[in-house]
């Protein structure tokens, strides 16, 4: 069994070539945890204890960090019916400034975040957590108002759209701040989901004037105490890379598809500029045979094995439907390298 090194994807993340091929995995599923651990969820009752699960089949899949939630911080909203998919229109709860003025906003210190601490014990040598947001500065935003209902607000009601934005975004930088004092947290993701599959879901333009400052702040207070910021966001972000890499600053991007442009690609583009995690997509992973999937896996890794600033994973992460032998065949290429 590989023991953990977080050097390894601190190196990746800095760009450099890791000493052997690492792994990088947003998160996996619940029957994988299972698996990897021989321990039921449903058999624990302890947030504590669950986390613990998750923690251990990280190390057991031969990763060197694991992902968790820095406390329950989140923006309640409205009622969303639990389907398979859901409407960006649901659960919004904020649709003028008597809403706004009347939404009871979560403070991000009255949280619990001792659990980074109490985990400690529970970190093998050389493992890090590497800490989550409770989704992002643009999908709180749209939970909180809805898709369509943002759409018009911002040509309607632009300054009432900006304190949205700033409340949120204000809220997620102190929480990302009180995660990153914690030694046992070696990296941070900022997932927010900023796509469709063609194009980002608010103009370039409206992106930059609302969401991307806040990413900025975000990635600046995470930086503030060392630690690398990973961008974890899906849809075709092509038109704002230079924004991800120059204006931001973060240290790593994560999530690709291949309909939008092949992780392949990707890495030829910008990988010499920011680092790249995962991209084997999910669908591919899914489809392909046990052989097509060792090949690109180990195509990917040759191609990036004297250049650095990469760690093969899927493009987005492991949901129960990826088949668990395509899963276990994925990361057995990295893991005999």
């Amino acid at each position: 069994m590989r023991e953990p090194d977080f050097t390894n994807l601190l190196k990746v993340l800095r760009r450099e070539v890791p000493d052997r091929p690492t792994l990088f995995e947003f998160f996996l599923n619940q029957p994988l945890y299972e698996k990897l651990t021989g321990q039921s969820m449903a058999a624990v009752h302890h947030p504590l204890d669950r986390l613990r699960i998750v923690i251990r089949a990280f190390k057991n899949a031969g990763y060197d960090y694991a992902t968790i939630h820095g406390s329950d911080f989140s923006f309640p909203c409205g009622e969303v019916r639990q389907l398979k998919t859901r409407s960006l229109n649901e659960g919004g709860v904020i649709k003028n400034r008597k809403d706004f003025e009347n939404y009871k906003w979560p403070d991000p210190d009255s949280f619990d975040y001792s659990r980074l601490e109490e985990l400690r014990a529970d970190l093998p040598d050389g493992m890090k957590l590497i800490v989550y947001g409770p989704g992002g500065v643009l999908e709180n935003v749209i939970q909180l108002v809805g898709y369509d209902s943002l759409c018009y607000m911002i040509y309607e009601d632009p300054d009432l759209v900006q304190d949205i934005f700033d409340a949120v975004g204000s809220r997620l930088v102190r929480y990302y701040e009180i995660c990153a004092a914690y030694d046992t947290v070696g990296a941070l993701i900022s997932n927010d989901d900023w796509g469709f599959k063609t194009q980002t879901m608010l103009s370039p333009q409206h992106m930059r004037k609302y969401v991307f400052p806040w990413h900025k702040r975000i990635v600046e207070t995470i930086h503030r105490f060392g630690k690398p910021a990973i961008l974890h966001s899906c849809g075709n972000l092509e038109e704002v890379m230079g924004d991800i890499i120059e204006d931001m600053g973060y240290d790593a991007k994560h999530s690709y598809e291949d309909a939008i442009m092949p992780v392949e690609e990707v890495y030829e583009r910008w990988g010499g500029r920011i680092a790249v995690l995962g991209g084997i997509d999910v669908d591919f992973v899914c489809r392909a045979s046990i052989d097509e999937i060792k090949q690109r896996c180990r195509a990917m890794l040759e191609r990036t094995k004297d250049r650095g600033g990469y760690a093969l994973g899927t493009g987005n992460s492991i949901p129960e439907y990826v088949p668990e032998e395509k899963y276990f065949t994925m990361i057995s290429v990295a893991l005999e390298g």
